[in-house]
C-alpha cells in the first residue's frame, strides 16, 4: 500500500488573515490541493470501472448513503458544516458516477 501526502501551499491560518489577499491566498492554496485529491479520487473511479464486470453495478444507492454518512460524521468531528459537506459530496458522488459510467463504456462498452 502506498501512502500519499498532498502538499498545501503556503498560507495563513484563517484566524491570522488580516486582508482579503490573505484569505484568497489560503483559499487558492486549498483549492489546488483539493484538485490533486479529486484527481486521485477520479483514478479510483477508473479502477472501479475496470474492476466491475457489469455496468449495472456502477450505481449503488447503499454505497452512496454509506459514503454520505461517513462524510457527515467526519464533518461533525472536524467542525465542517454538514450544510456544506452533504450537498458537496452528493454532487461529487453524482459526477463521479457519471464519470465512472463513461470510463466503463470506454474500457468495456
Amino acid at each position: 500500500m502506498v501512502k500519499t501526502i498532498t502538499e498545501v501551499g503556503e498560507r495563513l491560518v484563517p484566524g491570522d488573515c488580516r486582508s482579503m489577499a490573505d484569505v484568497r491566498q489560503g483559499v487558492d492554496a486549498l483549492d489546488r490541493a483539493l484538485v490533486e485529491l479529486l484527481t486521485e479520487r477520479q483514478g479510483y473511479m477508473d479502477a472501479a470501472a475496470r474492476i466491475k464486470a457489469d455496468r449495472s453495478k456502477v450505481f449503488d444507492r447503499a454505497r452512496i448513503e454509506d459514503v454520505v454518512d461517513k462524510v457527515k460524521a467526519a464533518a461533525r468531528a472536524s467542525g465542517l458544516s454538514e450544510a456544506i459537506a452533504e450537498p458537496v459530496w452528493r454532487t461529487l458522488i453524482d459526477r463521479c458516477i457519471a464519470y465512472e459510467y463513461d470510463s466503463w463504456d470506454r474500457t468495456k462498452g
